[in-house]
């Protein structure tokens, strides 16, 4: 391959480069982003940059002295994909043509009803919502977030830690249930109750109502309230969205990628389009554990999978499989870390087998038929590494992965 473009700049986009040229690639390499800025971490924007405690200068994932060789199309959203000559269309109508494509488009935050053009409404994906988000918070009051996600459970600890009045509304039983599953992520959401947060579960949001325009530059004015499904409204002076993102795969639509909840991928990420690969949130890579596609929108898979995609791309996909380690992502909240790996979907049964939940300090195990499946460890983080590594070769070992 003389040229390869990868389409998506953020975490996902850097490592496939990275992985390009440690896999021995020396050709042209173009990477294209729809944001002005160079790769920057996303998971500090829910928690110490909203604090300060993190600068923007400290976000970048580039190292000091790094040069991968490649040429920087920054600012430029992508619209279409030629798939016979392998040509991405930018909205600027440029054209870019290359040999092999790296799709890492990512997801867009999911926004709540009645919120366009309305101050004090936020998401928080990137690092311009961050930016917009922190402002409102150093002006403090009441906060209300909705969702019970990571970004969701992680705002409100922040927020709650700077001194704001803070309510979480989350639509299911308890924040991360569809994780954790219900007992466990019954045990951590008590987490919330002791430092002081309200939560509201079992009830969706309807939409947001604002005030008379006065100053704050939108049509709309600036929230008041939270409108619930069940009749009741929550004042707000600010309001958080952490409801969940959509895989950017629009551009994609009509070019011959196959596309389902995301790019549908191979276990290796390739597509239904020889040359073209796919890694990141917008990815679903087939899971032979789950025996279906689902897309990982976790730090460690963006960081991890594109060396297994590239390999792919490079060999036409006649690189050996190697199966990716079990899904993994951790969460602060309240200085308590939160660790999980596996699917929790697949077991049948859990047990704590390491500390108490009464003490918000535990690893408990997910089963399956007698063998464990995934592990959550809330302040274990010593034996929650051994879990995980015991589980990632037992997944190498069944080619399940």
């Amino acid at each position: 391959m003389k040229t390869v473009a990868i389409v998506g700049a953020s975490l996902a986009g850097l490592s496939a480069a990275r992985s390009l040229r440690v896999q021995g690639y020396d050709g042209r390499l173009l990477v294209i982003g729809d944001e002005s800025h160079r790769p920057y971490d996303r998971p500090p924007l829910s928690k110490e940059f909203l604090t300060g405690a993190v600068t923007e200068a400290e976000l970048a994932l580039e190292m000091d002295g790094e040069d991968l060789g490649a040429e920087w199309i920054l600012g430029a959203r992508a619209v279409g994909l030629g798939t016979r000559d392998r040509t991405v269309r930018l909205a600027d109508d440029r054209e870019v043509r290359a040999d092999g494509v790296v799709i890492a488009t990512g997801a867009t935050a999911r926004t709540l009803p009645g919120s366009d053009g309305l101050a004090g409404v936020h998401v928080v994906r990137t690092l311009d919502d961050a930016r917009a988000l922190r402002g409102d918070l150093a002006r403090g009051g009441r906060l209300v977030v909705v969702g019970g996600g990571f970004v969701g459970a992680e705002v409100a600890s922040t927020a709650r830690g700077m001194g704001l009045d803070v309510t979480l509304v989350v639509a299911g039983p308890t924040p991360l249930s569809g994780v954790l599953g219900p007992d466990m992520a019954a045990a951590v959401s008590l987490l919330h109750g002791d430092h002081g947060v309200r939560l509201l579960c079992g009830t969706g949001v309807r939409g947001v109502m604002g005030g008379p325009a006065d100053g704050w530059g939108t049509d709309r004015g600036r929230v008041t309230a939270v409108l619930l499904e069940d009749g009741r409204s929550i004042p707000a002076d600010i309001v958080v969205a952490g409801i969940g993102a959509t895989p950017c795969t629009g551009w994609l639509e009509g070019s011959g990628v196959a596309l389902d909840n995301g790019v549908r991928c191979g276990t290796d990420g390739t597509t239904s389009v020889p040359g073209v690969v796919a890694v990141g949130d917008c990815a679903a890579w087939y899971d032979p554990a789950l025996a279906g596609h689902r897309r990982i929108e976790h730090w460690t898979g963006a960081k991890e999978r594109p060396s297994t995609a590239v390999a792919a791309l490079l060999s036409g996909g006649t690189a050996p499989f190697v199966p990716p380690r079990p899904p993994y992502f951790w969460s602060d909240q309240y200085g308590v870390r939160i660790q999980f790996a596996g699917h929790a979907a697949q077991a049948d049964s859990v047990t704590v087998e390491d500390g108490d939940p009464a003490d918000r300090s535990f690893l408990a195990v997910y089963r399956r038929a007698g063998h464990p499946v995934a592990v959550l460890g809330v302040d274990r983080t010593k034996v929650f590494t051994r879990w995980r590594r015991q589980l990632a070769t037992a997944a190498a070992q069944a080619g399940v992965a």
